[in-house]
């Protein structure tokens, strides 16, 4: 067996376990040294271009089967740890002025991240469990960190216990598939693929526990108390990375198990589910006023919008739902640490909407970049957000779900409303006191500029950051041939 070949190929998740190590050790010798945040971003970094180089490279198998690498997988690990990167970079300077900096955090994180990696180069379902629950323990811990509030341990307690039984749905379904196709290989079960009870209960109770993981409606109920209590920062991170990876094994899943023939047996299915999920997060969010939720519920309804492109159950579809997944995190990231950068003000809380009445005059800067983000999450060309719609909807309509993609459209229009309506506390509303900002550092300023760069630029020239796809990405209209090519 080519052990070496096998450990290059997952070289991007190896990197960041090792550096989980090393953190826990240096954090040990010297508490709460600032060496723990760099050693955890330059291996965030170097697994990053790790992941880089293997896009250019077709989906291929690792550790006798149980991984893939290269095509989607790379694509995937590619946006994780985008995400991944950046919530480091605006966590040091936040964890630290809310009083809640510990550098067992970054091994955490580090963790987390590979078991998100593992996640989403799964090609067994006992891959899916390990990756699935390497990833979710290490969070469970992190919605915990600020345990000296009510908040805090209710979101720690209430992620755990509804994480453990949306785990309990996802093996239920493994060993229902392992029972009905006698293996638990994601290509070995596409080949076994049947209409018989027994299988289908599987495939039923697998996509349950993979609806919970990405805060699907009727499964969402951990998401808005457990992003509320989570310190901001780590919010974000749940918030994108952890989604990401849970859509991508999802992707390799339905398109790898379920062929065409028996996959359009899920599309009425995953349909409705999108449809209550966008509806629900949506109308939800629009009567929160605490922008934490409103970025939860949110979340949701983004959530929606990526199974529109699941619900087309095509090439083209699982594609959008790669590069939505892309838009979602940048613009994502950067809204929660412009949150974060509000909370960190003593005095008031300003994670309440009529908090922020005034403060888009205060800092310049970060209001501006705030207004970008969440121009882009309600899908406002020319940012990247209206790109991703675009697409999962245009790969519905291709699919001739019209009626889906006409009520995504208008969710997406609904939710103008609760975005713009923090913009106006920041700009047309007057601040009932004089308050004071500190200015922020220049990585946390410079990391939230670049994500409001990445979200216009990819919003005028839809492209994705990689090499090897450049030749071929000419322009807007081909983008969706171009795309096809990292999905077998």
């Amino acid at each position: 067996m080519d052990y070496l070949g096998d450990i290059q190929a997952f070289l991007p998740g190896v990197i960041t376990a090792v550096a989980g190590m090393v953190v826990i050790v240096v954090e040990s010798l010297k508490k709460e040294s600032q060496l723990t945040f760099w050693i955890t971003a330059l291996s965030l970094f170097a697994a990053l271009i790790f992941s880089f180089q293997a896009l250019g490279t077709d989906l291929d198998t690792a550790f006798s089967g149980m991984l893939v690498h290269g095509g989607a997988a790379a694509f995937g690990s590619m946006v994780i740890l985008v995400g991944a990167l950046f919530c480091v970079f605006i966590s040091d300077d936040y964890l630290r002025g809310i009083d809640h900096y510990y550098g067992e955090i970054y091994a955490l994180l580090l963790f987390a991240t590979a078991g998100m990696l593992t996640l989403a180069g799964a090609n067994d379902l006992i891959t899916v469990f390990i990756g699935l629950e390497t990833m979710s323990i290490c969070l469970y811990v992190m919605a915990g960190l600020i345990k000296d509030q009510k908040t805090g341990a209710e979101s720690a307690l209430k992620y755990f216990l509804l994480g453990a039984f949306s785990t309990g749905f996802l093996l239920y379904g493994t060993a229902l598939l392992y029972g009905a196709t006698g293996t638990t290989s994601i290509p070995g079960i596409g080949a076994a693929a049947s209409t018989e009870l027994l299988f289908l209960a599987g495939v039923g109770l697998l996509l349950v526990g993979f609806f919970f993981k990405v805060s699907a409606v009727p499964f969402h109920m951990w998401t808005p108390d457990v992003y509320q209590g989570t310190p901001t920062t780590l919010t974000a991170y749940m918030a994108t990375a952890s989604k990401a990876a849970t859509f991508i094994a999802l992707v390799l899943i339905l398109s790898r198990a379920l062929p065409e023939g028996e996959g359009t047996q899920w599309q009425n299915v995953i349909t409705i589910i999108a449809i209550l999920t966008m509806i629900f997060g949506n109308i939800i969010a629009m009567v929160q006023d605490n922008v934490k939720r409103i970025l939860a519920y949110s979340s949701i309804a983004h959530a929606g919008y990526a199974l529109v492109g699941l619900a087309a159950g095509t090439a083209v579809g699982y594609n959008a739902v790669l590069y939505y997944l892309f838009a979602y995190t940048i613009m994502n990231v950067g809204a929660f640490g412009v949150i974060a950068y509000y909370e960190r003000n003593k005095g008031l809380d300003f994670t309440e909407i009529q908090n922020l009445s005034g403060l888009g005059y205060k800092q310049p800067v970060m209001a501006v970049v705030m207004s970008i983000f969440l121009f882009s999450l309600a899908g406002i060309p020319p940012l990247v957000g209206f790109v991703g719609k675009y697409y999962v909807f245009a790969a519905a309509i291709q699919s001739d779900l019209i009626v889906l993609a006409v009520i995504g459209v208008l969710a997406s229009a609904a939710s103008v409303y609760y975005y713009l309506r923090i913009m106006v506390y920041l700009y047309f509303r007057e601040a009932p006191k004089p308050v004071e900002l500190f200015s922020p550092t220049l990585m946390y300023k410079g990391t939230l500029v670049i994500l409001a760069i990445l979200t216009l630029y990819y919003g005028i020239e839809p492209l994705l950051p990689t090499n090897a796809l450049m030749d071929i990405l000419d322009s807007y209209s081909n983008y969706q041939t171009a795309m096809s090519s990292l999905i077998p």
